[in-house]
């Protein structure tokens, strides 16, 4: 059972992750979520360790019983100004600024962050398999870029988007010699895909 929280007392915690770092296409999402002190959900785990199945019945169920959560997401062309990590950073920042109420801990999954004005955070690396909010934020994260990406698959449905969700498998990289760049491809990605791909 992972834990409900990471501080003794009474400061409001929230957890904060995103998902699609390492895609070739489409926006990386973020999300963060407050949990109620009480909550308990048995099957609520890191997302990567979920079936797309209980992703979808956990989203409802997250959605429904959180003290309140956001999603937030920045696209290729600012992935590829300011940096994937950066870019990362970002969404998580503007997740966190539509919580209301407000946190005064964030609980961070992975070990770079930067800080968000006025509010204490911890990175916690694998966070996402250790404490419930931080899995929850992984899995609102995780379905609304699936989703997102599955909306995009209906106008390029040349990169199978529907199944790789814009990671780098080897159909995905095959179209993107093929068909070459769509608007959502990220260009600094591509470009190191290609010196990878023998021509």
């Amino acid at each position: 059972m992972l834990r409900t929280r990471y501080a003794q007392g009474t400061v409001r915690e929230a957890g904060a992750d995103e998902a699609g770092r390492g895609c070739l296409a489409g926006p990386v999402f973020a999300a963060a979520v407050i949990l109620p002190d009480d909550y308990v959900n048995p099957v609520l785990n890191d997302s990567k360790q979920l079936t797309e199945k209980q992703r979808n019945r956990l989203r409802v169920e997250i959605e429904r019983d959180a003290v309140a959560w956001q999603v937030s997401s920045v696209g290729p062309d600012v992935i590829d100004r300011i940096n994937i990590l950066q870019a990362s950073i970002r969404a998580m920042h503007q997740a966190i600024a539509g919580l209301k109420p407000s946190p005064g801990l964030l609980l961070i999954d992975g070990n770079r962050f930067i800080p968000y004005p006025e509010t204490a955070h911890q990175c916690i690396i694998k966070g996402d398999s250790l404490y419930m909010s931080i899995a929850a934020a992984s899995v609102l994260a995780k379905t609304h870029r699936d989703e997102f990406m599955l909306q995009l698959h209906q106008q390029f449905p040349e990169y199978d988007w529907l199944r790789n969700k814009g990671y780098p498998t080897a159909f995905h990289r095959k179209a993107v010699m093929e068909y070459g760049q769509s608007v959502w491809h990220r260009k600094s990605f591509i470009i190191k895909e290609q010196l990878r791909l023998p021509l």
